[in-house]
């Protein structure tokens, strides 16, 4: 859950207050915002400490933390693997083509600097092109280092290899 404070967890002194219904409160203490809050049977919410004085609204009991796990990248942590959010998958063959290879060593870089995790997938046609699939990661591994690191070992199979890898 993202940093929500609610009626007694706020700490400041004063806040600036949002009603039940959107309208602009100003800004008013914090004994006076749970006193609103009581009155109007609502949760006072602290979402952003960032400010002084925090931005706070009344909510209806019970909606404030559902309200906030709606809100996009709210119950994430920073960077790398978020629970909920798939990695971008990209599809290699063992014997890529050096243009083809490049496209898609673009794509990978671009998705691990924006901040999303890559799962790069080689296929084979049977066990013994496991060994090239194998290479293909180690050198996809070796170019994309700035961008991203791997979480897991490479995994092989009869079928390929894979390795996922998270934004540094």
């Amino acid at each position: 859950m993202a940093a929500v404070l609610m009626n007694e967890q706020i700490r400041a002194s004063e806040v600036v207050l949002t009603g039940l219904h959107g309208e602009q409160l100003g800004v008013v203490s914090r004994s006076e915002a749970l006193a609103l809050a009581k009155a109007a049977g609502a949760d006072l919410v602290c979402t952003s400490l960032m400010s002084s004085p925090p931005p706070c609204s009344l909510m209806a009991k019970g909606k404030a933390k559902a309200a906030v796990a709606r809100k996009p990248g709210a119950s994430q942590g920073g960077g790398g693997d978020r629970r909920g959010e798939k990695a971008k998958e990209l599809r290699f063959t063992a014997h890529i083509e050096e243009h083809d290879y490049d496209t898609k060593l673009r794509q990978a870089d671009k998705h691990l600097r924006s901040g999303k995790s890559v799962q790069l997938v080689v296929k084979a046609s049977g066990s013994k092109e496991a060994a090239a699939a194998k290479a293909v990661l180690e050198r996809l591994l070796a170019d994309l280092k700035e961008a991203g690191a791997k979480e897991t070992g490479i995994q092989t199979s009869g079928k390929g290899a894979q390795v996922k890898v998270n934004p540094r």
